[in-house]
C-alpha cells in the first residue's frame, strides 16, 4: 500500500470512532445545583470507550472505560475528586447512573443523550 493511501486509511479508522453527542440530565436525590446540559465527544472501538464531556459540576471531564450490553464502566476526571469511578446503564437514548456528593449524599442521575454526528 502506498504511503498516501496508508495515511488516508489510518485517518478513516481514527475518524470512524468519533461521535458527537448532547445529553440532558436530571439529578434525583442530590442537593447540589448541577449543570443539566452535557455536550460530549466520544470514541468507541469495540468495547473500549473514551471521550470528553462538560460535566454536572461545570467542568470538562475525560474518561476511559469499557461498554458491554449497555453497561459502561470506567474512570473519569474533572469532578470534586481527581479521579472517580464511572458507571452507567444506557438503553436506546436513555441512561441512568449513580450519583454521590462529597458529604455522603447519594442519588441517581437520569438522562437522555442523542447523537449529533
Amino acid at each position: 500500500m502506498e504511503t498516501k493511501n496508508r495515511i488516508r486509511y489510518v485517518k478513516e479508522i481514527k475518524m470512524s470512532c468519533l461521535s458527537l453527542l448532547f445529553a440532558l440530565s436530571m439529578h434525583v436525590g442530590l442537593e447540589g445545583n448541577y449543570n443539566n446540559y452535557h455536550p460530549h465527544a466520544r470514541c468507541q472501538e469495540g468495547a473500549l470507550i473514551s471521550g470528553v464531556y462538560y460535566n454536572s459540576e461545570d467542568n470538562v471531564s475525560a474518561y476511559v472505560g469499557l461498554e458491554h450490553k449497555g453497561f459502561e464502566l470506567g474512570l473519569v476526571t474533572g469532578y470534586s475528586q481527581d479521579l472517580v469511578p464511572m458507571f452507567r446503564y444506557k438503553k436506546n437514548n436513555w441512561f441512568i447512573a449513580p450519583g454521590y456528593e462529597i458529604d455522603g449524599t447519594t442519588g441517581i442521575v437520569i438522562g437522555w443523550e442523542f447523537k449529533l454526528k
